[in-house]
C-alpha cells in the first residue's frame, strides 16, 4: 500500500515535471527494493540451509513468485526504511553545514520533506515525554543505566512516529532527573 503510493507520487511528479521529487521518490524505491533483495537473498538461503538437513518430499520448494511475495516489506519496514533515509539527510545537513556548502543544506532539506510525506502523524514533544515517563514506570528504571531497558520499551511505540535521537535525549533528560 505505502509502496504503491511511493510509486504512485513519483510517476505523478514525473508527469509533472517536477524532476526532484521523482528523482527522490525514485532514489526511495531503489532502497526498497535492494532491501526486498536482500530479505529475499536471507530467505532463499535459509530455505536451502533448511532443504539439505530435511528429507525430501518433505515439502515442495517455493517458486520464485512465492519468494518474491513473501521478500516484500511490510509497512512498517518501509516506514524504517523512509526513517533511516531521513537520519541519513539530517547527518549529511550537519556536514554540509560545517562545510558552508547551503545550496546541499537546502537540497537535503527539500528531500526530508518529500520523504516525510511518508512516515505516520509525528509525535509532539508533550507525547513524547509522556510516553517516556510512562515506559520509566513500567519498567522500572530509575537511573541512565536502565536506559537500554526504556528505549526497548519505547521502540514500537515511537517507530517512524519520533526521531530516536530526540527520543534518546528525553529518557537522559528524565532518567537524570531521578
Amino acid at each position: 500500500m505505502l509502496k504503491q503510493q511511493i510509486k504512485t507520487d513519483a510517476t505523478d511528479a514525473l508527469k509533472t515535471g517536477n524532476s526532484f521529487s521523482s528523482e527522490t521518490l525514485r532514489m526511495l524505491l531503489s532502497v526498497i527494493s535492494t532491501k526486498e533483495k536482500e530479505k529475499r537473498y536471507k530467505l532463499s538461503k535459509s530455505r536451502l540451509d533448511r532443504g539439505s538437513s530435511t528429507e525430501s518430499g518433505d515439502k515442495p520448494e517455493a517458486t520464485e513468485q512465492d519468494l518474491i511475495k513473501e521478500s516484500e516489506l511490510s509497512e512498517e519496514e518501509i516506514i524504517s526504511v523512509v526513517s533511516s533515509e531521513i537520519k541519513k539527510r539530517k547527518d549529511a545537513i550537519v556536514l554540509y553545514e560545517k562545510g558552508n556548502r547551503q545550496e546541499l543544506v537546502e537540497k537535503e532539506q527539500k528531500q526530508i520533506e518529500i520523504l516525510q510525506k511518508f512516515l505516520p502523524e509525528q509525535l509532539s514533544q508533550e507525547e513524547l515525554e509522556k510516553l517516556v515517563t510512562e515506559s520509566v514506570e513500567k519498567t522500572g528504571a530509575k537511573e541512565l543505566k536502565d536506559m537500554g531497558k526504556v528505549m526497548a520499551e519505547l521502540a514500537p511505540k515511537t517507530r517512524g512516529r519520533a526521531d530516536s535521537g530526540l527520543v534518546s535525549s528525553i529518557v537522559k533528560n528524565i532518567l537524570g532527573k531521578n
